[in-house]
């Protein structure tokens, strides 16, 4: 659990696999790509958690493909999947299973991200385990011996998680841990007397801590002198480690074990990136270690009798994610996604090395031939710092054609655009646009300096980055200078409203999701359950009282009057993120510039979509709206 991933304000738009060449020239193929509705995109399948029954025969997986996230079961060696909720409203994430076969999901009420955890029983009843109002609540693992289960929950204090443990047998909770505030509970131990807890002081540093909950003591694992990331990855099996996350001396992060008994610490893996996850299988046997390689996802699973990576059988290209081994150690389940293809979910018997796709995103009316491959390029901004970038170009690109470019700009601030399947960056790509996802100065995943290369200059440094790639979309040959407009969610929305407000020349259209308007506001209506990322985050952008003229002066919102270029605004009326009054007032005043300015509001949304009707209609208007003010520009306002 990093610090860094914790204090995210993300709508992440996904994109997909990459090659490392760049081609300018048009991509020589029989036929010219076929053309797809945003519905034929959206019938593909967005999935969530997946789960090995406790017999091994079935997998329980969350997905969206009956529109809403519901859950589903489907046979381990394959079948039909069959649905186990039918939720028309709320979205339902899988949990998992419980060693007696019953399921335990989440849910929240309308995108308001109060979720509660779930008892599903075999004969489809549903009960909620924790019915507190205004409070959150956070499963945290089973326990090593599958007799209870930890849940996370400010209910005691709104800026606080606690940590408690539900008995299975008797579904009645206990206290573990009370936070005093200033902490994050992480992983329990084994034999459930240690508790790893992370202390966020900054976006770029953190400690680790151990509680005994028999001494009531609170051990510092991690000291250490300026910025250094720490996070607990979690206890081994056996009890005697503790797997601990750490940037010290490095660029990137990477894990080392913390023996508990002599205090003393060894690297465990390391890489020339970020390690992003590093977990032991249930006994021990085997252990999954996730590189963030240039945005995409290097897996290995090492068998920790050898310490050599098991060698999976042949797969389609992509990232391998997801990845849930079994308590026997024998089977596993995982997903892959690619640039021409969303997640598949597999499952896989070590026995027998074989692999097995469970449920299919793609949709099949879709030739994978159609779709584009993201590209990994890099460009140098106005300070000669080296940014990261993932380019989609149209397949039926012609000679001295000019076409219209957007860029897709990550939430965060310390997001990163990865190379994984979109069906916004598909669907606008396959209707002649470029699509540049620029992975600015602020991003995780390229080293620490990197990421703390935008602090306190947020709208300025790192909007120039995006400025500055308007030199390479140009240089390409096949982008027109003059039709390039900027898109991005939550804090790609800001970076939206920051680029047609401080730098009014530069984009011809903007396209606001979810987006900060006002950072005094943003900054003051934080969810209380965001405890400790408060204060990361006011040390990251600025402190709503201390700071508020630089907050101000960063602010679009207090700045409209410069905007003069046409603005498409989408906003769920219950993001306890961004609040919609932000977006409204943004509409309000952008239109007495005389300035086209459209609106697309969702009552049923929070930050972010989970109801695929929704996203249709979004992506819908964005695409008519670039289409009107970008792809004609004679339409556009100058």
């Amino acid at each position: 659990m990093k610090t860094r991933l914790l204090i995210q304000m993300r709508l992440v738009v996904g994109l997909s696999l990459a090659v490392v060449s760049v081609s300018a020239g048009p991509v020589p193929r029989s036929a010219a790509p076929r053309k797809y509705t945003i519905e034929q995109f959206m019938k593909t399948i967005r999935f969530g958690v997946a789960d090995i029954s406790p017999d091994e025969q079935t997998v329980l997986f969350s997905s969206n493909q009956d529109g809403v996230f519901n859950l589903y079961e489907v046979p381990f060696g394959g079948g039909q999947p069959k649905q186990l909720t039918t939720s028309k409203t709320d979205a339902i994430f899988a949990i998992g299973y419980l060693p007696d076969g019953r399921i335990l999901y989440s849910s929240d009420q309308g995108g308001n991200e109060l979720n509660h955890i779930y008892l599903r029983e075999k004969d489809g009843s549903v009960k909620d385990l924790t019915p507190a109002e205004k409070a959150k609540f956070q499963f945290a693992g089973l326990s090593h011996d599958r007799k209870s289960f930890f849940y996370q929950s400010n209910e005691r204090s709104r800026a606080a998680y606690d940590l408690y443990e539900m008995d299975i047998a008797t579904m009645k909770p206990k206290r573990v841990f009370e936070n005093p505030g200033g902490f994050f509970p992480g992983d329990v131990s084994p034999d459930k007397r240690y508790v790893a807890l992370v202390k966020p002081y900054t976006t770029t540093n953190s400690d680790v801590y151990l509680f005994d909950t028999q001494t009531k003591e609170t051990k510092l694992l991690t000291k250490h002198e300026g910025e250094v990331n720490n996070g607990p990855e979690g206890f081994t099996p056996d009890g005697k480690s503790l797997l601990l996350s750490t940037d010290e001396g490095s660029e990137f992060a990477y894990v080392k074990a913390y023996d508990l008994a002599t205090g003393k610490s060894t690297v465990l893996d390391k890489a020339a990136w970020d390690i992003s996850a590093d977990y032991p299988s249930y006994k021990g046997r085997y252990r999954v270690v996730s590189i963030n390689n240039d945005a995409r996802t290097e897996l290995k699973i090492i068998d920790t009798r050898t310490n050599q990576p098991v060698r999976l059988p042949a797969l389609p290209g992509g990232d391998v994610t997801g990845v849930n081994i079994a308590d026997s150690e024998g089977r596993m389940i995982f997903f892959v996604n690619s640039s021409n293809s969303p997640a598949t979910l597999y499952s896989f018997d070590f026995k027998t090395n074989k692999a097995t796709p469970l449920v299919r995103g793609l949709n099949p009316e879709i030739n994978p031939d159609d779709l584009v491959s993201g590209e990994v390029i890099r460009y140098k901004s106005f300070d000669g710092m080296e940014i990261p970038a993932l380019l989609y170009k149209p397949k039926d690109r012609k000679a001295g054609e000019k076409h219209p470019a957007i860029l897709s700009i990550h939430g965060g601030p310390g997001g990163q655009t990865r190379l994984t399947y979109s069906p916004l960056v598909q669907y606008l790509v396959n209707n002649g646009y470029v699509v540049l996802a620029v992975n600015n100065r602020g991003s995780s995943g390229y080293g620490k300096t990197f990421y703390a290369a935008d602090d306190r200059k947020h709208g300025d440094a790192d909007l120039r980055d995006c400025v500055e790639s308007k030199k390479f979309l140009s240089a390409t040959g096949y982008v027109d200078p003059a039709k390039i407009g900027i898109m991005g969610g939550s804090y790609g929305g800001y970076m939206t409203l920051a680029g047609l407000t401080f730098t009014p020349d530069e984009f011809a259209v903007g396209v606001d999701i979810f987006g900060v308007a006002n950072w005094i506001r943003t900054l003051n209506s934080m969810p209380e359950w965001w405890g400790p990322q408060r204060e990361a985050m006011f040390k990251e952008i600025g402190h709503p009282k201390a700071d508020s003229v630089a907050l101000y002066n960063k602010s679009p919102l207090f700045h409209t009057a410069k905007i003069r270029k046409p603005l498409l605004v989408i906003q769920g009326a219950n993001d306890p993120r961004v609040l919609k009054i932000e977006s409204d007032e943004i509409v309000v005043n952008v239109k007495k510039n005389g300035v086209p300015v459209e609106y697309v509001t969702f009552p049923d949304e929070g930050h972010g979509f989970v109801k695929k009707e929704n996203e249709i209609t979004a992506y819908k208007a964005v695409k008519e709206f670039l289409d009107k003010y970008l792809m004609n520009p004679q339409t556009a306002v100058r």
